[in-house]
């Protein structure tokens, strides 16, 4: 009995011991080893046990969970770890330690209500006030985060304006109104359930895993495809080891489509990607390497950081992630949405008004190509686009004749001509509504110059269409982009501040909330605008 209870004792240093040196991996066994000889003591009857020393050894036992616990989530092993923290509340229900490890990992796994009951519980032992400033910090967080789920009243004001300086906003798992459904598109996709005004925030999901590099333009294509094909090697990496630690991780993922029968995959209940979805939801299945890299080639998106779009800054530094649920959102060349990544995060918020049951979706490519250059867009990412615009396109005249006038473009001619010739054109093939909008989206290169020049615009304003008018349409053809705001605000610097230019900058206010959302103050916001027009 002395020899079991020493080796005992001697385990539970060596695990502690190993715990402080975070040599995590070691201290797990310590600490299993441990565990696994106090649950024999204490099943096995014939110790016959005295209550004081049973109620010592579970205390011991509680503990011990609870270090272990820690470890596992220092190794972002988060079912391990919660599974130890509830055995330890099982012994001890207001176990301060215990309740502080699981709020800390309900906290991570964004499930912020419970975490915030784990912290609450936690405050109320009075024997940890040396504690409770880290406690406070906790709670204070929780309940911010658990507001922003709950509401989706994100700002990044301060941020923006302090020119992106510093530690990203802190912000939550937030899912708007929005469900799954079957795609006329393809496959399955995303639908919202009510109308939405344009701004609107749709959803905000952390990436499964990120992996980011330096690539500067002014590298030879060698070396920059080499740095591209390394990235992507550790992206996989770090997928791999996501999926092997997290059931609902690996489910998630083996929902995802691979790229083929697209008409076959099953429509998941939205509920699934929500944090708190019960784990009893998700199988413990194996994924095989070949179907996740067809996954991941199908779903992953390149990062598009909001401060490079504002600010040009970090325009070499190229990311690639996995957002579950925004991979399920199809490509169109006329879009509803746009994407903002803010840390691991990405922002999906609406960039015009959407009508309920509308179907949400993205350019997978820039908008503002010629419609031959978007078709072979789509082609290297394996699919037809057959949105309504390029339906248009396709048909609106002659292959030759629209050849004629992909001809000019960035040749040096003057851009006036092409223009009018455009115009005139329409008016020839009878374009009318949307069908203006998308050709205008298609020849912006040609249109921005245009209206950016002084002397084209004295050349040929009488001739062509006003800027205001070409830029309305094209927004309500495929939504805001940084390139149209500068041209307007460009303009609306060059004509001053009189009464047009108060109705323009409104009329710039709800472009700017298509560009990024609601999700800064309006001084912000035309913080930015400004800084764009320079």
């Amino acid at each position: 009995m002395e020899e079991e209870e020493e080796r005992m004792q001697n385990l539970r240093s060596k695990a502690s011991e190993l715990l402080l040196r975070k040599e995590y991996k070691d201290s797990i066994k310590a600490y299993s080893e441990y565990i696994s000889l106090c649950h024999n003591q204490i099943s096995n009857t014939h110790k016959n046990l005295d209550s004081n020393n049973l109620s010592k050894l579970k205390k011991s036992l509680c503990l011990a969970l609870c270090n272990r616990a820690e470890a596992h989530l220092n190794l972002q092993e988060f079912p391990q770890a919660l599974k130890d923290c509830n055995e330890a509340s099982e012994i001890e229900n207001t176990h301060f330690k215990t309740l502080l490890c699981k709020g800390k990992i309900l906290l991570i796994l964004d499930q912020y209500r419970l975490a915030l009951d784990c912290f609450k519980q936690a405050s109320l032992d009075p024997n940890e006030f040396e504690n409770s400033e880290t406690l406070t910090g906790y709670l204070e967080k929780c309940k911010k985060l658990e507001f922003l789920s709950r509401t989706g009243a994100f700002d990044i004001s301060d941020w923006v304006l302090n020119k992106f300086q510093g530690k990203s906003p802190e912000l939550a798992e937030y899912i708007g109104p929005i469900e799954i459904k079957k795609s006329e598109i393809s496959g399955r996709g995303l639908f919202v359930t009510k109308n939405l005004d344009c701004g609107s925030l749709l959803l905000v999901t952390k990436a499964v895993a990120v992996e980011r590099a330096i690539v500067p333009e002014s590298i030879f294509q060698d070396s920059k495809e080499q740095a591209q094909l390394d990235m992507w090697k550790s992206f996989i990496e770090k997928i791999v080891e996501s999926a092997k630690k997290c059931n609902r991780t690996r489910d998630l993922i083996c929902k995802l489509s691979t790229g083929e029968n697209e008409d076959d995959l099953e429509v998941p209940d939205i509920d699934l990607f929500r944090p708190e979805a019960d784990d009893s939801n998700f199988q413990d299945k194996n994924i095989d390497m070949k179907k996740l890299l067809n996954i991941l080639d199908v779903n992953s998106l390149v990062e598009e950081l909001i401060s490079s779009k504002v600010e040009g800054k970090n325009s070499d530094v190229h990311g690639i992630g996995l957002w579950l649920l925004a991979s399920l959102i199809n490509h169109s060349c006329d879009p509803n949405v746009r994407r903002s990544h803010v840390g691991d995060h990405v922002m999906i918020h609406a960039s015009r008004d959407i009508k309920a049951g509308e179907e949400l979706t993205l350019a997978y490519f820039d908008v503002f190509l010629l419609y031959g250059s978007r078709e072979e867009k789509a082609k290297n990412w394996g699919f037809v686009c057959k949105c309504k615009r390029c339906k248009i396109e396709n048909g609106v005249c002659s292959k030759q004749e629209m050849m004629e006038f992909e001809m000019f473009v960035g040749k040096g001619v003057d851009m006036g001509g092409v223009v009018y010739r455009l115009e005139e054109g329409m008016r020839r093939w009878m374009v009318r509504g949307k069908g203006k909008g998308y050709l205008r989206a298609s020849f912006w290169k040609v249109y921005s110059e245009v209206y950016e020049s002084e002397r084209l615009i004295r050349k040929w304003g009488s001739k062509i269409p006003l800027m205001e008018s070409v830029v309305d349409s094209v927004v309500d053809a495929v939504g805001s982009d940084e390139r149209i705001v500068k041209v307007l605000m460009r303009g609306l610097k060059r004509k001053g501040n009189g009464c047009n230019g108060i109705l323009e900058m409104e009329k710039a206010m709800k472009m700017g909330r298509g560009l990024y959302g609601k999700i800064m103050k309006k001084q912000t916001l035309r913080t930015i605008l400004f800084q764009l027009g320079n």
